[in-house]
């Protein structure tokens, strides 16, 4: 007996706790019965309450519904990054230097143009050049041809090596180079030249034109900016 008193006296507050505790909320059926009613006059009603007196009744056990979870809410989507602006490519053309032109005069003033600078040869004789000649003496005391100077005065700049034994030597044409606009109108009236003669040359005569006046075009878009 004192046993089972004990017993009591312990479970005793477990029970009074146990009373204290509200039940669980019970969890809604999964199933649900529809009702399916026919009336006398053929009318049916769908319903989930048993029909009513005279009306036929069918029931069904369906699958309850169940509300679709929430969506979640959006972020507010992160913008993308600005694009960076890229500039166009651009063309890059490398142009040579302009090539100078020069205009050349003859002693009779005849012009003319060249690419380097340097006129054309021509032979003269030694004394127009204001170098002395001497003459060989000839038997019985007459003068005869000119004797070749032991030490001859050096040839002045930009002519050529006077030849051994010659009594005259080669120079060159006087020449100044040309502003460069006067120098881009020079080149198209060559073109124009070379056009002209074209109609009236022979077959092997226009492909050395051709060839003339494709070097020309070449040369006026690198040194003048355009044809």
């Amino acid at each position: 007996m004192r046993v089972v008193a004990a017993l009591v006296a312990c479970l005793s507050p477990l029970f009074a706790v146990a009373a204290q505790v509200p039940p669980a909320p019970a969890k809604p059926a999964t199933t649900v019965t529809v009702y399916r009613c026919t009336s006398a006059t053929g009318k049916v009603s769908l319903q989930d309450a048993p029909c009513a007196a005279g009306q036929a009744q069918q029931a069904r056990q369906m699958q309850r519904p169940v509300d679709a979870p929430a969506r979640p809410v959006p972020s507010s989507p992160v913008p993308p990054p600005a694009a960076v602006a890229v500039p166009p490519a651009r063309d890059v053309v490398y142009l040579a230097p302009p090539r100078p032109l020069y205009e050349c005069v003859t002693p009779d003033g005849e012009r003319y143009t060249s690419d380097d600078g340097r006129g054309n040869p021509r032979w003269v004789p030694l004394w127009t050049l204001g170098i002395p000649v001497a003459r060989r003496p000839m038997p019985g005391g007459g003068i005869g041809s000119p004797a070749p100077p032991s030490h001859p005065a050096p040839p002045p700049r930009d002519r050529l090596r006077p030849l051994v034994g010659g009594g005259g030597t080669w120079v060159r044409d006087d020449c100044a180079i040309l502003p460069p606009a006067e120098a881009c109108a020079r080149l198209r009236d060559r073109r124009a030249v070379l056009r002209t003669r074209f109609f009236n040359a022979q077959e092997k005569e226009r492909d050395a034109l051709r060839t003339e006046e494709r070097a020309l075009n070449a040369r006026l878009d690198n040194d003048c900016g355009g044809r």
